[in-house]
């Protein structure tokens, strides 16, 4: 597994991540990354509202000093993320954050409500409006300090935030009443205290969505070991999982979660790796195979040598790599950034012109600073800020649930787009291990197997695996084969228990002088037309008989084939194979459309051209010669089980070699698209329609603040409902 950066890596910057503190609306991610790309050495930021994190790419001469104290002008605080940091996780520091929004919550409605009780059931006089004030006076300015101190913080910056909306707009109702409790006119302490209350509500559900939105990462770290039992000197000591280390021998039981990821030293039995891999179905493991750390072993006692450990384990890669994704920034979150940038000045001066032209046109003070503060308190930059992180924190979050990675926020926009996929067939629509399919020798099939298998161990042909695997599974023994000669062609020859035997194709047995039987020779058009590689034996100047050896389609690949064209999606197999082999593979699994012949490195030649005639491709492989046509297509999907190359070049990571995964990748990713494009939609809407109204004096403020609280908590709550997506 590779890790893949945010944002972009090359050979003379590096990535540093920060934990930020003090941003309360997507305006301050804004203004911090702008400040943050202006300093010296910064070749690139990306700053995370809805995770609260900054990533900045840095050229070796910078310093991380600099950048923070740049920040802290701001207001704000970054906290540098380093390997060795315990980091915590997003969710729990949302947890934090639900605690102290509820705190005040509970604390202002207790001076709201009978704030309100005095307004409806008291008599207007002069001691019931300073029992209001009384009340109010808490809300405004103890439970609804945050507004105050954060507008403060940013005026000290000359610059703007949500929280200076709600600051001017609580303080200009509350500092007019004081006034009209000594001029004996009407009180707006309810509305200040109602303002602070709703806001304070909404930012509660808020952190409480955002929580929920983050908490796959955390759900994944947490279902680690927590102890694990080292084997030394011959005996089993409990220790914790944090301090195993490479080398360390780890006795894991059956129904125990494996402590780290290691290789198997002794037993075997089956996995349970679906944490990682999405797939339920338990995989059997043995001497030297690896297995990874928070699996659960199900049958036998193993003994597992530590490979990994801490950051380098597959689990924390996968978190390291979905947190990346996570902290990108899709190009549609571009327009809503810049709209936020300006969004609370402009408000700021609508909200003066309005309360102005209802002073001139009325002549009513108390109209025109209802108005005006309705105004402050209806507009909210905080949905347009949500509407593109929370639906990517939590489509990605959902993605490696099931096994699927999404490299970085723009993956989800492109796979809208895509109009055809191209597959590489070995690995990726079949399973890449060649297994025996026939067996039609003219002589004993047990001496013709013995021979056979005996010869081909010697060759590192994928034929020879096939043909020792089938002869293991016959118990049949082996013969330790002399005078090995490898052919052209693919052919080879060697003496096995005093015989000398020839494999290979039909034209290797005719070069040898070799009559292959008419019969015979029918059989291998029948087997080839279906798919078959077929080779010959010969021995003692005669051959003996044939066998068929097939890459079969991975199980489910029909189905999942089908999944993908129902979305209009044209399907492409791209193959080195004769169009024979290749044509019968691709009417298996039901794809018309088949370029063969492609050489490995004319692959991302292959993709070329279905771009160039106007198709927008996707590439599904999993080989190091897949590298360069997954970056080539205009998405690359990697298969997990292939090689690291193949990973890193992937825009998308498919975690197991399951080829349904590819429709989920896609329907995941359109549906992450298209929650963004309602959250945006609605985060538009909302403003453009809200702000006019409450100033035609439409909207009491009051009302204003209820409806801006809860229009973020709208986009994060659209955006949580991706959780619930299934396959």
């Amino acid at each position: 597994m590779i890790e893949s950066p945010a944002v972009e890596e090359s050979a003379e910057t590096r990535p540093v991540s920060f934990e930020v503190d003090g941003m309360t609306c997507a305006s301050c991610a804004v203004r911090i990354e702008r400040v943050l790309g202006k300093q010296d050495g910064v070749a690139s930021a990306v700053v995370n509202y809805a995770g609260a994190e900054a990533v900045v790419q840095l050229d070796p001469s910078a310093h991380v000093d600099e950048l923070t104290a740049a920040i802290d002008k701001l207001g704000y605080h970054l906290t540098e993320i380093t390997a060795e940091d315990q980091r915590e996780a997003p969710s729990h520091r949302h947890d934090r954050e639900v605690v102290y929004q509820r705190r005040n919550v509970a604390w202002a409605a207790a001076f709201t409500i009978p704030l309100i009780l005095v307004m409806l059931l008291g008599d207007g006089s002069r001691s019931a409006m300073v029992a209001m004030w009384a009340l109010a006076t808490p809300v405004v300015f103890v439970f609804g300090w945050q507004f105050h101190r954060n507008a403060l913080l940013r005026l000290r910056a000359l610059d703007t935030s949500m929280d200076t909306l709600v600051s001017l707009g609580t303080l200009a109702a509350y500092g007019y009443s004081v006034w009209a409790v000594f001029a004996d006119e009407p009180v707006f302490f309810e509305t200040a205290a109602l303002i602070v209350a709703f806001i304070l509500l909404g930012r509660y559900f808020e952190a409480r969505a955002k929580g929920s939105a983050s908490s796959a990462i955390s759900r994944l770290l947490e279902l680690g070991a927590k102890e694990a039992r080292i084997l030394r000197n011959g005996t089993e000591t409990m220790v914790p999982a944090e301090s195993v280390r490479p080398g360390d021998l780890m006795v894991v039981n059956p129904g125990e979660k494996v402590p780290t990821d290691g290789r198997i030293n002794a037993g075997r039995s089956a996995f349970n790796e679906s944490l990682l891999t999405g797939e339920s179905v338990p995989v059997d493991r043995g001497p030297g195979d690896l297995v990874y750390g928070a699996t659960v072993n199900h049958q036998g006692r193993v003994v597992v040598e530590a490979t990994a450990v801490g950051a380098d384990t597959a689990l924390a890669q996968i978190a390291r790599m979905v947190e990346a994704a996570q902290a990108s920034k899709a190009p549609v979150q571009r327009l809503a950034d810049r709209v936020s940038s300006v969004f609370v000045p402009i408000v700021i001066v609508i909200a003066v012109a309005t309360g102005l032209i209802w002073l001139a046109a009325s002549g009513e003070v108390e109209t025109s600073l209802r108005n005006a503060v309705a105004v402050l308190i209806i507009a909210c930059p905080c949905a347009l800020g949500l509407a593109t992180p929370t639906a990517i924190m939590v489509g990605s979050g959902r993605g490696a649930e099931l096994g699927i990675l999404f490299k970085t926020a723009e993956v989800f926009e492109r796979t809208r787009t895509i109009d055809t996929i191209a597959f590489d067939k070995t690995g990726t629509i079949t399973s890449g291990r060649m297994t025996l399919d026939a067996v039609e020798p003219i002589v004993d099939e047990t001496r013709f197997l013995t021979l056979v298998a005996s010869l081909e161990a010697a060759s590192g042909h994928p034929v020879a695996r096939a043909l020792t695997l089938a002869a293991e599974e016959r118990d049949i023994e082996l013969f330790s084969p002399t005078d090995v000669e490898e052919l052209p062609g693919g052919g080879i020859r060697g003496t096995v228990d005093d015989t000398a035997v020839v494999i290979g194709t039909t034209e290797l047995m005719t070069a040898e002088g070799l009559e292959i039987p008419p019969e015979m020779l029918g059989r291998i058009e029948v087997l080839e037309s279906t798919g078959r590689t077929v080779f010959l034996a010969a021995w003692n100047g005669a051959v003996r008989g044939l066998a068929a050896v097939v890459d079969a389609p991975r199980p489910g690949v029909a189905g999942a084939l089908r999944d993908l064209a129902a979305m209009d999606i044209d399907l492409v197999m791209v193959t080195g194979d004769n169009p024979t082999t290749a044509g019968a593979v691709a009417r298996e699994v039901g794809i018309s459309r088949v370029l063969d012949r492609v050489k490995p490195a004319e692959k991302a030649a292959a993709v070329a051209e279905l771009q160039q005639q106007g198709e927008i491709v996707a590439f599904v492989g999993d080989g190091v010669n897949d590298a360069p046509a997954l970056t080539q297509a205009d998405l690359g999907m990697a298969v997990g089980s292939g090689t690291d190359i193949a990973i890193e070049a992937g825009d998308v990571v498919l975690l197991t070699g399951d080829p349904g995964q590819v429709a989920t990748a896609v329907r995941l990713a359109r549906r992450t698209h298209r929650t963004i494009s309602q959250n945006l939609f609605w985060a538009f809407f909302y403003n453009a329609a809200a702000i006019p109204l409450a100033a035609l004096g439409r909207l009491d403020p009051s009302i204003a603040a209820l409806a801006m609280a809860f229009s973020s908590v709208t986009v994060v709550g659209n955006s949580v409902r991706l959780r619930r997506f299934r396959r």
